[in-house]
């Protein structure tokens, strides 16, 4: 037995406080000094416990390796700094701020903490465990799929095994009980001024935070029967609804007042996206079955329902996806199944990657992205996506249609100008479902993960209709997981911008003249972005990737087979094919008709509103005609001209049965020993691979 085994180290509970300081004896503040300037810290950052000659696991097909540096342990992550080396391509220049590398994990994505010694059973660390042994290995199972394992040198009988390891485990539940305070941590705050002296080399794209853009992108889509609101400027409509809202532009503001008492959350009905061929996505929260609306106000609501279309598609979208909770539980077991620790045995792996029903999720939210896409092209019409409370399934589904109707939304910059627009400050509680700060265990639900899925679905059936790649998808997964950027920290543009002390220049609405701001007194501008001058921090976004990556690594974000749209609806095979199915042909062409669109099918409303009164208010328009009329006019709208389906130009339909949709191996299984693999490819053959598997899909 070593000696090493026989002593015992007491974790202590961190008070809950301010964040873990450093060590107070000048021997330690020199030895501090040291590290930090050896390790690139970030403003605000120092450096806890350093332990040099850590070899770093790394296990491919090729077998098991190791790379040699130095382990880190900061008041804000865990980092590994490999050793230079002749040809190390792994040692790489990290980015200006040296705020991400793959050998890095933030402190609030670590998952659990595990110690390992040969003479002795593995030891999972929280913050009162009893350490009875040096570790010889320390392994992070991370949030985002990775494990990182690290092996100290002298078997067991390194003291700065223990010391880096304790050091870890404090810093992670200080971490944990300053979780609400995090805004104002020293490091935090001092990001702004990292971010303002790096120059963005993003694409340029809408933040959705000022007039002026939400005026470009609805010029942008042509929608010409829309305005731009500012009714909720300063969300005294809604606090879960952005500053600006895209609404009929014959109908005023203090009409429109009248209907955000009568949703769930006040989230009223407005525009999403507007198609080419006439047709308008729109998106609401549930009707607010307790309100007494007056007449006017169901005016309003209908004016905003049906938006100058004789028809409105109502889409449940609960109806045919998974509720938050089922999205959460499938991926707890998802996550479990991935881990390399998994129990399962190989043989059942693929049974119990279906008993998970991850997969059956994705193929719901691809298929009845495409039924929604589909009526959209098919004739000018309104769509309005409708949930409970507006802020979950609708953001996905709203993306996800876009995505395959709008080539624009393929690209990075209207890709990310999208996320903006539909998850962003449309009020996704990201703080909740995601969970970054790990103060809320029961409203955690990866809704906004499973749409990348999906898009990395839809990117392996049309590898060339996408400007990004596979690389870029995975930064954004990993993205979400880090607590320094606005975008994923915050649970509506309301409390962003309190957190944030950010207030933009008073914007006032003429209808004549158009927007006139004045002069941005106390906002910067630069390179597109907006920063507050002074005052309290302002935190970026995690669109700003050069903080991030390096030049190299972003280059690797844009696909080299990327072609624009070619004009004509795309499949899997690549063939052209007419929109719409057995199920959708049969949509009929009636006016002042509402429809309910759930399971695959439309069937007629004959009341609109939960309401006392709830039937269609103007007279001039007709009810729903019955079930039995449904297909016989849709068979004789389709004859005419008028009714001909709509060929809307680069819109893809996926397929969604079958082997088609598959598990996300780069993602899901990168702490696999036997398929892992870090963000970018470091090797050649890894290069080789990728370039091979890519002429595969586009020779198919």
């Amino acid at each position: 037995m070593l000696s090493g085994s026989k002593n015992s180290f007491k974790i202590q509970q961190h008070k809950r406080g301010p964040a873990l300081r450093g060590p107070k004896s000048s021997d330690m503040n020199s030895r501090r000094n040291r590290n930090c300037q050896a390790f690139p810290c970030i403003p605000g950052e120092h450096v806890l416990e350093a332990a040099a000659h850590v070899r770093k696991i790394v296990r491919s097909r090729d077998g098991e390796g190791s790379i040699l540096g130095t382990l880190y342990c900061t008041n804000l992550r865990v980092a590994f700094v490999p050793e230079p080396a002749p040809g190390d391509t792994v040692g790489a220049p990290r980015c200006s701020t040296g705020l991400h590398s793959e050998h890095d994990v933030v402190l609030p994505c670590v998952g659990r903490l595990v110690a390992v010694n040969s003479f002795t059973k593995a030891k999972v660390l929280t913050a009162g465990s009893t350490l009875k042994f040096i570790p010889e290995e320390l392994v992070l199972y991370c949030r985002d799929f990775r494990v990182l394992r690290f092996r100290f040198r002298d078997s067991g009988l390194e003291p700065r095994a223990s010391q880096v390891t304790l050091a870890i485990v404090q810093a992670q539940e200080s971490s944990n009980a300053s979780a609400g305070t995090w805004y104002d941590t020293g490091a935090v705050k001092n990001l702004e001024n990292a971010w303002l002296s790096t120059e963005s080399s993003s694409p340029p794209m809408l933040l959705f935070e000022r007039p002026c853009d939400w005026e470009k992108e609805l010029r942008r889509l042509g929608a010409a029967g829309w305005r731009v609101s500012p009714v909720n400027e300063r969300f005294d409509m809604a606090t879960s609804l952005p500053k600006y809202l895209w609404v009929p532009s014959r109908l005023l503001d203090n009409e429109l007042k009248g209907a955000f008492g009568h949703f769930n959350a006040r989230r009223i009905p407005r525009l999403c996206w507007h198609h080419p061929g006439g047709s308008d996505l729109l998106r609401a929260a549930g009707f607010h079955a307790d309100s007494d609306p007056e007449k006017e106000d169901v005016r309003s609501v209908e004016a905003l329902m049906f938006a100058g279309h004789a028809q409105c598609v109502i889409v449940e979208t609960a109806a045919d996806l998974p509720s938050p909770a089922e999205i959460q539980l499938s991926y707890l077991k998802l996550r479990a199944l991935c881990l390399p620790d998994s129990s399962v045995a190989d043989e059942k792996w693929l049974s119990a990657l279906e008993g998970t029903r991850w997969l059956e999720h994705v193929r719901a939210c691809v298929r009845k992205a495409c039924e929604v896409a589909a009526l959209l092209a098919e004739r000018s019409r309104s769509i309005m996506l409708q949930e409970s409370d507006d802020r979950d399934l609708n953001c996905l589904l709203a993306s996800l249609v876009q995505v395959l109707s709008d080539p624009h939304a393929r690209t990075q910059s209207g890709f990310q100008s999208l996320l903006q627009k539909e998850w962003v400050v449309a009020g996704h509680p990201f703080l909740q479902r995601l969970n970054l700060l790990r103060d809320n265990d029961r409203e955690e639900s990866p809704v906004f993960l499973l749409f990348l899925d999906c898009v990395w679905q839809l990117l392996q059936q049309f590898p060339a209709s996408f400007e990004f790649t596979e690389t870029y998808l995975v930064a954004l997964h990993d993205s979400s997981y880090i607590p320094f950027f606005s975008t994923f920290l915050f649970n509506c543009q309301w409390e962003r911008d309190r957190r944030n002390q950010h207030r933009a220049s008073n914007q006032i609405y003429a209808p004549v003249n158009g927007w006139r701001e004045p002069p941005p007194l106390e906002i910067l501008q630069k390179g597109g972005r907006l920063a507050k001058e002074r005052g309290g921090p302002y935190l970026p976004t995690i669109w700003d990737w050069a903080l991030r990556y390096t030049t190299q690594q972003r280059a690797q974000f844009r696909n080299p087979a990327y072609a624009s749209a070619s004009g004509s609806t795309t499949v899997p095979n690549g063939k052209s094919a007419p929109l719409g199915g057995d199920k959708l042909e049969a949509a009929p062409s009636g006016n002042g008709a509402v429809y309910l669109f759930a399971k695959g099918a439309l069937s007629p409303q004959t009341h609109l509103f939960p309401w006392k009164n709830g039937s269609l208010s103007k007279k001039g328009w007709r009810q729903a005609q019955s079930s039995e009329s449904l297909s016989e006019q849709g068979r004789s709208s389709r004859s005419s001209p008028s009714g001909c389906p709509l060929q809307h130009e680069g819109l893809l339909l996926p397929a969604s049965v079958g082997p088609l949709i598959r598990l996300w191996r780069r993602c899901y299984l990168r702490g696999s020993q036997e398929v892992q693999r870090g963000l970018f490819a470091s090797t050649l053959g890894e290069l080789t691979e990728e370039l091979d598997l890519l002429r595969e899909r586009l020779g198919d």
